[in-house]
């Protein structure tokens, strides 16, 4: 988000000091060509939801799968409502200055969307209606929490998911997307570049995903194996997402134009990157060329290039995402040495490789790109900037998802019987099957 207004600040500069060039659209007036492309983009990452439903529910056991994608397409319903009620107020909103410190959330004055209007915002959306910012933002809003749901996969309540999402939705989402993102924001005046969410998607529902795995506790043991049902599933929803993700990082940019253009091929260059290592890392340990390893790195990769596809080249993403892909394969090998049931590897893909990418920012960020340099180019304080941000997500996100899942315990407890888990969530908690046979 800094480095978007850099960059306007930029692209005005230089359109005013070359003769003869203009500037695309006039800063405050609506830019139909910027308009259409945020249009496009806000469906595209919309459509990573139903992809993050099948990659996940692709992976669960058969008579888990609909409770599995019941979470992902559920919690788009709760947060569109809650995100306009009060979300996108808390997270781009004025701020509030709490307990006389400013920095940390935003006031109410669009709670309800209250002046989000038509017209464009001078701070956040320049050429395009405020309106269609705040509904970009709702879908960054709505996966965050989506992400977490694998952690708890086959075992959590359903009333309980939903007051989780509610609560994790105000409680730590929009605080962190306020710092990073509000132009207000303590982490943004100090200067943390997170292009379209590796800190406060990623690494902010990675680590709340570790904290719920560890306090859920691990499924009840059965003669079943924990192994995908319909691995075809997780590939077409891996495939939804990398097509998603477009949305999510080149519309970041907010603009149609060379830096759409850019985040665009850096995220499938490191997407690309991170399924051959993911896909090499597995053959070397298991000889065999795992399927679902493809889809995990894939990933990875895109989890990886998310807060840096506004700030490096094409070259720096193909090693964030060589990195990324053993780098998360690895974490998978670890959770699984610590017995942690993170059942679907949340915090090894979106926690580990969302805190890399933050950091592999601050190294590999190209100025011509972005408008700030990284270490590559001198600027070796971007990197400890990128370290606190990331840390200070990770730290806030672990305390406060502790704090909530321990309040809900005690509210509605946690898990179902162990009953209910035995047969399936499907048929107990939802009371229909996904299969008849």
């Amino acid at each position: 988000m800094r480095g978007r207004l850099r960059r306007a600040l930029i692209a005005g500069v230089a359109a005013a000091a070359v003769p003869g060039v203009a500037a695309a659209a006039e800063p405050g007036k609506t830019d139909s060509g910027d308009t259409a492309w945020l249009l496009i983009a806000t469906a595209l990452v919309m459509v990573m939801l139903p992809g993050l439903a099948l990659f996940y529910g692709g992976l669960v056991r058969r008579k888990n799968v609909l409770s599995t994608i019941m979470h992902s397409f559920f919690g788009l319903a709760i947060v569109s409502v809650v995100w306009v009620l009060i979300g996108f107020s808390l997270a781009f909103g004025p701020d509030a200055n709490l307990f006389g410190v400013s920095g940390l959330i935003g006031n109410l004055d669009f709670a309800g969307f209250m002046n989000v209007g038509l017209e464009p915002s001078p701070v956040y959306a320049k050429t395009i209606p405020f309106v269609l910012f705040a509904a970009f933002q709702l879908m960054f809003a709505a996966i965050t929490p989506a992400l977490i749901t694998g952690a708890f996969a086959e075992r959590k309540r359903f009333a309980s998911f939903v007051l989780f999402t509610v609560i994790w939705s105000i409680v730590v989402y929009s605080p962190i997307a306020h710092w990073v993102w509000a132009t207000d924001g303590w982490l943004f005046k100090l200067g943390a570049l997170d292009f379209a969410g590796g800190t406060v998607v990623h690494a902010s529902s990675g680590l709340s995903a570790l904290i719920v795995a560890l306090l859920i506790g691990k499924r009840v043991a059965s003669s079943e194996k924990f192994e995908p049902h319909d691995i075809p599933m997780t590939v077409l929803g891996a495939g939804l997402l990398w097509f998603g993700w477009f949305g999510f990082n080149a519309g970041s940019a907010l603009t149609a134009g060379g830096l759409a253009a850019s985040a665009f091929i850096v995220t499938n260059t490191a997407a690309a990157a991170a399924t051959l290592t993911w896909v090499g890392a597995s053959y070397l340990n298991h000889r065999k060329v795992s399927v679902v390893g493809a889809a995990a790195g894939a990933v990875a990769g895109l989890v990886a290039i998310t807060p840096a596809s506004g700030f490096v080249s094409a070259g720096g993403a193909v090693l964030i995402g060589l990195i990324a892909g053993g780098l998360c394969y690895s974490a998978t090998l670890l959770r699984e040495r610590l017995r942690i049931d993170d059942a679907l590897d949340v915090f090894a893909v979106h926690g580990v490789g969302g805190m890399f990418g933050a950091v592999a920012t601050g190294v590999l960020a190209v100025a011509a790109i972005g408008g700030v340099s990284g270490a590559i180019e001198g600027n070796l304080p971007q990197v400890g900037i990128q370290i606190l941000a990331v840390t200070v997500a990770a730290a806030f996100s672990a305390g406060a998802t502790f704090a909530i899942v321990k309040a809900i315990e005690f509210i509605l407890g946690l898990r179902v019987e162990p009953r209910q888990e035995e047969l399936g969530l499907d048929l107990t908690v939802h009371g229909e099957v996904a299969y008849q046979s």
